[in-house]
């Protein structure tokens, strides 16, 4: 028996390490096409330009304004809109950012940014799911850390344990040395400050069946710490929930529920209730603002934020 148990405690480590090598073995030499529905996806420079974001934010220091949130927030809110009102500002957005990604990237970079305001963009579907794919584009856009590690284990998850031996390794080996991430990708254009352009138009409206939110709970668990964490600082949060194509934001009935409970946190603004916006003038697709709905939107940000001395206090006057 004893012979037994010793094979076994030597055949354990033996098996990790394989299991480890046989991992960075198939993340380097197979092409990403072939694994990205797979146990390891690890995919860096893809939609959102997260790792230009994540290389720009290491530079930037002292800024008045930092937006957070969803793909929502780096398609929908323009650091040069608002450098024009006197503001400096940046955008750390990611795709399908949930507040378990958003904790981890404000525990990186909160204290060099050290914003006076922040404009945290608050999306339900942010609130209802699992945050896998976000924390992926985070593990591969961005240095690993224990904040990382922290992250898989809560989500525990096959992908994000396999992404994350990766992306530890590439790290150790410096495998993205030489990568460099174009600042053209299809219709949309990375600009500095964190941003994304598109001015494209949605070209074919669609309907939408009934549904409702379901929310996660520790999303709201990680929330709350985020809000904590900020109010421990001082440091100024607007809630926003930006405009999503009409149609879709119709298509939920308990948009008051989200509402109620966001309005609890203190500033908070629906703008899918404040301003109008048209499908087919004012959105990329039925989730992201195009150029000219992002300027509609920024403009009414700002006033409204001004009138309510939300505002730095080193910016001008809105006009």
């Amino acid at each position: 028996m004893s012979k037994f148990i010793k094979s076994l405690f030597l055949f354990i480590p033996f098996t990790i390490v394989l299991y480890v090598l046989f991992l960075v073995a198939w993340g380097i030499l197979i092409p990403s096409e072939f694994f990205i529905k797979s146990n390891l996806n690890y995919r860096i420079g893809t939609y959102g330009h997260m790792y230009s974001r994540i290389e720009e934010v290491k530079k930037t220091k002292n800024i008045d304004v930092l937006f957070l949130g969803s793909s929502h927030t780096y398609r929908g809110f323009d650091p040069r809109i608002f450098k024009a009102k006197g503001m400096t500002s940046f955008n750390l957005g990611s795709s399908a950012q949930t507040p378990l990604q958003t904790k981890v990237l404000l525990n990186r970079y909160l204290d060099h940014l050290n914003p006076k305001l922040i404009i945290y963009e608050v999306y339900p579907t942010t609130f209802s799911i699992d945050g896998v794919e976000s924390s992926l584009d985070l593990i591969a856009n961005d240095k690993n850390d224990i904040n990382t590690v922290e992250l898989a284990f809560k989500l525990n998850n096959i992908k994000a344990y396999n992404t994350l031996i990766f992306g530890l390794i590439s790290d150790f080996l410096n495998l993205n040395s030489s990568f460099v991430e174009p600042k053209v990708r299809g219709k949309d254009t990375y600009i500095s400050g964190g941003f994304v352009e598109n001015r494209e138009k949605i070209t074919t409206e669609k309907k939408y069946a009934q549904k409702k939110w379901d929310f996660n709970e520790n999303q709201f668990k990680a929330f709350n710490e985020i809000i904590s964490m900020l109010k421990a600082r001082n440091i100024k949060v607007a809630l926003v929930y930006a405009p999503i194509a009409p149609a879709l934001y119709h298509s939920y009935s308990n948009n008051q529920d989200f509402d109620i409970i966001m309005n609890k946190y203190g500033n908070y603004y629906n703008f899918n209730e404040i301003i109008s916006l048209k499908d087919n003038q004012h959105f990329v697709d039925s989730d992201h603002l195009n150029q000219g709905g992002v300027d509609i939107f920024n403009d009414k940000l700002i006033e409204i934020l001004n009138n309510r001395q939300a505002l730095p206090t080193n910016t001008i006057s809105y006009r």
